[in-house]
């Protein structure tokens, strides 16, 4: 049987908990916990180490993209969806249909969106960046408010990389 190893991270907008086998990462939620209760140890798995090392970097504006092992289940089409949002570029947006159509399923978007709210590794499979038609931010499993920060981290530090380059 299959170990299930957990550490939290301590972000700005809350716990994240993580879980993970010894080889990859399993989901990465945002907890309601009031403060880490799975603490970093010396037994930790090094994927849980490098996933948390990657995350404290996202959330310090160094970070755009992650390049852990992790493990997805889900069914094909999900999974198909998942893959997906990691094309959207760091801070921008794009619409449900917009990953309906490029995903070749242009009226797929309830199913889109039913499939976001499954993503089991968020952040890094950015369904932050996915808003409704109408330009609103919908539908995000740690909350709207998250959606909404997470979105102006990344907006915040794109500018700066910009105004840095001149």
């Amino acid at each position: 049987m299959t170990s299930i190893h957990k550490l939290d991270y301590e972000s700005p907008i809350g716990v994240i908990e993580i879980m993970a086998t010894n080889e990859a990462i399993l989901s990465i939620f945002f907890s309601e916990k009031e403060k880490k209760k799975n603490l970093l140890q010396a037994q930790t798995p090094s994927v849980l180490t490098e996933c948390y090392t990657q995350l404290d970097e996202y959330f310090k504006g160094e970070r755009q993209n992650f390049s852990f092992s992790y493990q997805l289940k889900g069914t094909d089409f999900q999974q198909t969806v998942w893959k997906a949002l990691i094309e959207i570029p760091y801070a921008e947006t794009v619409t449900y249909q917009h990953i309906a159509d490029s995903i070749g399923n242009e009226k797929a978007i309830r199913a889109v969106g039913n499939a976001n709210g499954k993503n089991q590794l968020s952040i890094v499979f950015p369904c932050h960046r996915v808003i409704g038609s109408n330009g609103t931010l919908t539908g995000y499993a740690g909350g709207l408010w998250r959606k909404e920060w997470l979105l102006q981290h990344e907006k915040k530090w794109c500018q700066e990389r910009e105004d840095a380059r001149g």
